[in-house]
């Protein structure tokens, strides 16, 4: 028992001697800022809040990811008030000094880039769900990506600056290959111009804008308020002047009020496009898998 114990402290001290670091404990409130970190910093441990069948909006303050919180080096979150509904909560009760806004250990991606859609008017009880400094769905955005992982290449680099040098030569590599896939994107999408899509929550407003697709209509009636069957028929009446091209919502969306206005909106045939709203897992390539897979769902199906 002794022995093992001499052994494990001798083993301890070697570790701190060789100058190694422990591994850089990350909670990301999203998957695709958790894609993100592993991209830049592979040998960082993260733990994502959600994921892509999940909407972001409503998600429980339960204990394991207080615990998860508890202990986390850094936390990357969206912001601009996407998760203002459990993560000021999270940061509470947590108790981590590290993560509160305002420390290193507390890094926003919607804070290093323009918004767009901000909410500009008064906000009511009846406006929804409005998110005054902008839409904080920036993921479906190649190009704010690359800013934000600017942003966070900065903020490793200051939470691990032993590792500087491998972290900046992934940034490097990220932006090469990511600058080049989007490239490549935009000309795939080049008949999608102009295109009007319905869609529901503008969780892909950054994706239309991008693109140079045109909302024609949201399925919801106000921001995070679900579907009406009044204004479903609205929606429809409004197809029936102006035809779309297709119907886009998000996986973790309800399918059903999609579903019967493509029943209603049969006869010319528009196709229903569900796409998930963010990565399906945390790995270095998924950002780049995401949006492949985003763009031939559209171009494929798209009329």
């Amino acid at each position: 028992m002794v022995r093992t114990a001499i052994n494990f402290l001798l083993g301890v001290a070697a570790l701190c001697l060789s100058g190694t670091s422990w591994a850089l404990t990350v909670f990301v409130c999203e998957p695709e800022w958790g894609a993100l970190v592993k991209t830049l910093y592979p040998k960082a441990d993260v733990f994502s809040a959600t994921h892509h069948l999940q909407d972001p909006h409503h998600i429980e303050a339960r204990p394991s990811l207080i615990a998860r919180l508890r202990s986390a080096d850094l936390a990357v979150c969206t912001g601009a008030g996407l998760e203002l509904g459990w993560l000021p909560m999270l940061q509470a009760r947590a108790g981590n000094p590290r993560v509160q806004d305002g420390q290193p250990g507390m890094f926003y991606a919607a804070s290093v880039v323009t918004l767009i859609n901000p909410f500009l008017g008064v906000a009511t009880p009846f406006s929804g769900d409005v998110h005054r400094e902008g839409n904080p769905h920036i993921q479906a955005d190649p190009h704010r990506l690359l800013k934000v992982s600017a942003g966070l290449r900065d903020r490793l680099v200051q939470l691990r600056p032993q590792d500087a040098q491998e972290i900046n030569a992934a940034y490097a590599k990220f932006q090469q290959r990511f600058s080049a896939a989007i490239v490549q994107w935009e000309r795939r999408a080049q008949n999608l111009k102009g295109r009007w899509v319905v869609t529901q929550h503008a969780s892909f407003d950054y994706l239309w804008a991008w693109l140079e697709m045109k909302p024609l209509a949201d399925l919801e009636p106000r921001p995070g308020t679900a579907p009406t069957p009044g204004h479903l028929d609205q929606v429809r009446q409004r197809l029936a002047q102006r035809p779309a091209s297709a119907i886009v919502i998000a996986q973790h969306h309800d399918r059903r009020p999609a579903e019967w206005l493509a029943r209603q909106d049969a006869a010319r045939n528009t196709p229903l496009i569900i796409i998930p709203a963010t990565v399906a897992s945390m790995s270095h390539d998924a950002l780049m898998e995401w949006f492949d897979a985003v763009i031939t769902a559209l171009t494929d199906q798209v009329r």
